[in-house]
């Protein structure tokens, strides 16, 4: 394994990531190794411009993703302090972020979730709501 360091990647997908990466060479066919991968926009208002910041991949809680070599169009080493520190915050808050939430919702499952009336009854309310006045 190469020494880790922080890349922005085009993919063949038009997708351009930005992650902690190193190289693995796995046996004469490397691939890239991203350490929660982002996707950093830039955007400019008449405020200044901001940052925006959001997980390449939203559902996995996987920290680490593979990339095959074929997959991407190029990549270069970001040295830049600002966006290092941005990009390690935005991590960091994360990290707390998703374990905070799932301290807090221990929600215990029972029968009676999703219930609201049996077929019969809401097959008479819905009769009702939509009955002519004229017919009654």
């Amino acid at each position: 394994m190469g020494e880790e360091f922080y890349s922005s990647i085009k993919l063949i997908t038009g997708e351009e990531i930005f992650s902690l990466i190193f190289i693995d060479e796995n046996d004469g066919n490397p691939v890239i190794v991203a350490q929660n991968p982002v996707i950093i926009k830039t955007i400019h208002n008449l405020h200044g411009s901001f940052i925006k910041i959001k997980p390449w991949m939203e559902i996995p809680n996987d920290d680490f993703f593979i990339i095959p070599m074929d997959k991407i169009v190029t990549m270069t080493e970001i040295k830049n302090s600002s966006i290092i520190k941005v990009y390690e915050k935005y991590v960091t808050d994360s990290e707390d972020e998703s374990e905070s939430i799932l301290d807090q919702h221990q929600t215990k499952i029972t029968n009676k979730m999703g219930y609201i009336s049996s077929v019969e009854d809401a097959r008479k309310k819905l009769e009702n709501l939509f009955k002519d006045p004229k017919e009654s």
